[in-house]
């Protein structure tokens, strides 16, 4: 009987070590074909793009000749709304965690308010667009302005702070807290010093990269009145602004070749951009988690 038992036992370890051969090699060639994939686009994209990326590509306005055309109105433009977006999200999503997390009951409303937070969260941009259109730039009168735009876009990428937000709260171990309180201090003492400080990085790494997210958004800004030229650099939260996903649609709209080419060189930036946003929130997390350990 026991040997009976052994042979089965030895036929259904085999079986199981096959298919987890199989899917371990499923997914790896899968991986290996996505970064294959994005190699290619990104080969093709410096091949077309790398001849035109020099100084005067950052510091000219855009022109009817592709070898003139510039991002410098794009770039700022980018950097404003990015700059203001966070400004407003950031406090209010880590704010709205925190208070979920630390100071909310267990009640039937405050689970319904997690569950819209977290649909919230994969709702299309569009329709944050249409929102912002409808109460920034109409019901309040802000105008198709950085400040519409920045509004927005911090309505976009808000559910997805709170929502990292609270999953890195959720990662600091209770008994620190408890720790806290037996030595006498007070709720908010132990949440000042103790539960963000040990989920910052997880924290971190949520907000840089709802940044980097919205760095690549366009039809939200769109709706809400950026513009397709600007002659002018914005120099204030009420002026008219162009970002670099729409000046790269404004550009790939044109038949020349030259601009398409100009449009890869542009690509190349927004993705180098995003590409330094997840650096940096790789080096935030690995410095504040090696500090707090």
């Amino acid at each position: 009987m026991d040997l009976k038992r052994n042979i089965v036992m030895n036929r259904y370890s085999r079986k199981k070590y096959r298919s987890n051969k199989i899917a371990h090699f499923l997914f790896a060639g899968v991986t290996f074909l996505s970064i294959a994939i994005l190699f290619v686009i990104i080969g093709d994209l410096i091949r077309r793009g790398g001849a035109y990326i020099d100084w005067d590509f950052f510091t000219s306005f855009p022109s009817r000749f592709a070898t003139k055309s510039g991002i410098l109105p794009a770039l700022l433009g980018s950097i404003w709304i990015i700059t203001l977006t966070a400004v407003i999200s950031v406090p209010i999503g880590v704010g709205a965690a925190t208070f979920l997390e630390e100071y909310a009951k267990d009640s039937r409303l405050m689970r319904f308010i997690r569950i819209n937070i977290s649909n919230l969260a994969g709702i299309p941009s569009i329709v944050y667009g249409i929102l912002g259109l409808t109460i920034f730039v109409r019901t309040l009168g802000l105008g198709r302005s950085i400040l519409s735009g920045s509004l927005t876009m911090a309505l976009l990428i808000l559910p997805i702070i709170i929502v990292s937000a609270q999953e890195a709260i959720r990662t600091v171990p209770d008994e620190l807290r408890q720790g806290s309180y037996a030595l006498g201090a007070t709720k908010l003492q132990t949440i000042r010093r103790i539960v963000l400080p040990g989920a910052l990085p997880g924290i971190l790494t949520g907000i840089i990269l709802s940044v980097a997210r919205a760095l690549g958004e366009s039809a939200p800004l769109l709706l809400v009145g950026a513009f397709s030229y600007v002659s002018s650099l914005p120099e204030g939260p009420m002026d008219s602004f162009i970002v670099l996903p729409i000046q790269i649609y404004s550009w790939t709209s044109k038949p020349s070749e030259d601009f398409r080419n100009v449009t890869a060189a542009a690509i190349l930036v927004l993705i180098a951009l995003m590409i330094i946003f997840n650096v940096i929130a790789i080096i935030i997390r690995s410095k504040r988690q090696n500090k707090f350990e």
